[in-house]
């Protein structure tokens, strides 16, 4: 196993990669890793460092001590957005598209498998940070909680959209509506929690999780996720001519023969990527 620090350019936020996976911990324990000013410009930039770092093949976003995110630091959010002059809603709407665009969406459209280790709280934008991953573990101490009703906000980061795509419009906006705290049997329960595990083996159980997914090949992976992503918004014709596309260019790959030789072989496949 080697493992390898990435220079995120702040201790708010911690990076490494360790056999094909890459580590990003949201590392503010005094406010419950909630994003700031120097946590939300890092992890914007390390999420595209590390989807074009070709040792990566998996993306694990996690959070220090007992908490996953707590969303927008409510005490500087409103001067954040504003630029630090005078709040213009105009403005302030620019620059909330921009960070919405560039974490949550970024995720959701990052070319990698995606897994969202929670220790605890996600809640706000958090919540809806970790909906953007593509799979999610919990430790029985995590949870999912919007929070924004309870401070008079509406939500942002894509949550009612990810959320209403998972369990469903009418469910999504009760648990907005009621500020509902989603438990980790409930989020199993309803699909939003892959796996619930206990809070002492949720690294290990993430790390071996995300290791079983990294030893696959990297054009498989991507494309798998290009065809999920796009089952969700088009219609069957439109998936399968791109799922008929995706598989033999797959097909024809050079991964793609190393599997058949070490299936033949009964080894397991070195993969390249190629």
């Amino acid at each position: 196993m080697t493992t390898r620090v990435l220079d995120t350019g702040t201790d708010k936020l911690l990076g490494s990669v360790t056999d094909g996976v890459a580590t990003l911990t949201l590392n503010n324990p005094t406010k419950r890793n909630a994003l700031g000013d120097e946590m939300t410009p890092a992890l914007r930039r390390m999420l595209l460092e590390t989807e074009t770092d070709p040792d990566v093949r998996v993306l694990v976003l996690t959070g220090a001590e007992g908490a996953f995110c707590a969303g927008g630091d409510i005490g500087g959010m409103g001067d954040t957005l504003a630029g630090g002059k005078t709040p213009n809603t105009d403005d302030m709407i620019s620059r909330l598209r921009e960070a919405q665009n560039t974490a949550s969406l970024r995720l959701y459209e990052y070319s990698k498998p995606t897994i969202a280790a929670l220790p605890g709280a996600a809640a706000g934008a958090g919540m809806s940070i970790a909906l953007a991953c593509d799979l999610r573990i919990t430790g029985e101490s995590g949870f999912l909680y919007p929070a924004f009703g309870a401070i008079g906000l509406s939500g942002d980061f894509g949550g009612s959209w990810l959320l209403s795509h998972y369990i469903g419009p009418a469910r999504a906006k009760e648990v907005y509506f009621t500020n509902h705290r989603i438990l980790p049997d409930d989020g199993l329960a309803l699909g939003l929690f892959n796996r619930v595990v206990a809070d002492e083996e949720l690294e290990n159980e993430t790390q071996a999780l995300a290791q079983q997914i990294a030893d696959f090949a990297p054009m498989a992976l991507r494309y798998m996720k290009e065809n999920h992503n796009r089952a969700r918004s088009t219609d069957l014709r439109t998936a399968m001519n791109m799922e008929a596309d995706r598989m033999i260019r797959t097909l024809l790959s050079e991964d793609h023969k190393e599997g058949a030789r070490a299936f033949m072989e009964k080894r397991k496949p070195d993969f390249k990527g190629q």
